[in-house]
């Protein structure tokens, strides 16, 4: 069951969410602000402004905590690096020490096993899908993307609408992944993405397909190994690059029609990733930290992150109590693209991640940089 489909369980109404006391401290939101008033700041880490509309998420909880500084730590850092600052400033209660984490979703659990997060229940808790949180609160989902193709339409007439379009002679000298499939997530999960579209069940079995298509399709001639994003898709070294949906919708505003993009869901080997929050068990700000996973599973925080293009993790309850701006909705693909989505395990990932990086050079020998 996909969380698309797992979050179309029964939902609370919007009131009952927010008049819930399931809060983990047990505090209400009237001392959850008076303690964060009190703390006077929040360290956020690795949340750049143009991802998942971060800027104008930042900006709308300043505007609603107005008491709280938010100091924001290495914006462009990764997952791994997010986990090192908090073992790092674990007795370090400066502006260093990061309160909460935006993680990719194997780090989630990764975290909590080691310590690094504390449990806490935001009052939205039972419209996140089951399979998308921790059941003892340490992590929770907060938003997903898939991986699409983001076309230059000036240089490719006619655009493909799944993976094995890509194969078309037309396509020459146009394919890009937006990262090096050794070592890039975004990547692995795209060749993943290519095996389920051939067939192979998420794991060793897509890792194996993957490698397959992708060796085909630089047999071809078809594969670029550079790495894609905004500016080469203009500069029309990479005409055609699979990359996350919400990058590529970005991208496509970036350029603002010079080069035109088209942001296309295939119709098969439709895979999402997920990425979760948590609180650091050493935060120095532990009443903020709260406070912010308040705003962010709000429906406002909500829909921030899918004015970014992202969906949010409680997207189909929103959806469903049609608190949605119709034009919001308007910017994305359309909605029933995202029904055949597929949401790997933890496993499943490992499993297609170790296929992939030690295969690639083997089976696609394509030096991607």
């Amino acid at each position: 069951m996909t969380f698309l489909r797992a979050s179309l369980v029964a939902a609370s109404t919007a009131a009952a969410l927010l008049g819930s006391t399931s809060l983990a401290s047990a505090q209400s939101m009237d001392e959850l602000i008076a303690g964060a008033k009190a703390e006077g700041m929040l360290t956020t880490i690795a949340l750049p402004h143009d991802w998942c509309g971060y800027g104008d998420v930042i900006a709308g909880f300043k505007a609603k905590y107005p008491f709280l500084t938010v100091n924001e730590l290495n914006p462009d850092a990764g997952s791994a690096d997010e986990l090192e600052a908090v073992r790092a400033n674990k007795d370090n209660k400066g502006p260093q020490a990061p309160d909460v984490l935006d993680v990719g979703f194997a780090f989630g659990p990764a975290a909590k096993d080691e310590g690094l997060t504390m449990p806490y229940k935001v009052s939205t808790w039972d419209s996140i899908p089951d399979s998308a949180k921790d059941a003892d609160r340490h992590w929770y989902g907060d938003y997903y993307g898939v991986l699409a193709f983001a076309v230059n339409k000036d240089l490719v007439d006619n655009v493909p609408q799944d993976w094995s379009d890509l194969m078309k002679p037309e396509y020459a000298n146009a394919v890009a992944l937006a990262g090096d499939p050794r070592a890039s997530n975004q990547a692995i999960l795209g060749v993943l993405a290519a095996g389920v579209a051939a067939g192979g069940a998420p794991g060793k079995a897509s890792g194996e397909a993957g490698l397959n298509f992708f060796a085909e399709l630089n047999k071809a001639g078809n594969f670029v190994p550079v790495i894609g994003k905004a500016g080469t898709i203009a500069q029309g070294a990479t005409p055609i690059v699979v990359m996350w949906d919400y990058n590529a919708l970005a991208a496509r505003d970036t350029l603002n029609g010079n080069p035109p993009i088209e942001v296309v869901v295939p119709k098969s080997g439709v895979v999402a990733g997920v990425y979760v929050q948590a609180i650091s068990a050493y935060a120095p700000h532990p009443n903020a930290a709260k406070l912010w996973m308040e705003y962010l599973y709000s429906d406002e925080g909500q829909l921030g992150w899918l004015k970014g293009y992202c969906h949010p993790i409680r997207f189909n309850d929103m959806a469903k109590r049609g608190v949605i701006p119709q034009e919001v909705m308007d910017r994305l693909p359309p909605a029933e693209a995202y029904e055949k989505a597929v949401f790997p395990s933890l496993d499943e990932q490992a499993a297609n991640k170790e296929e992939v990086t030690s295969g690639w050079d083997s089976v696609v020998g394509a030096n991607v940089q």
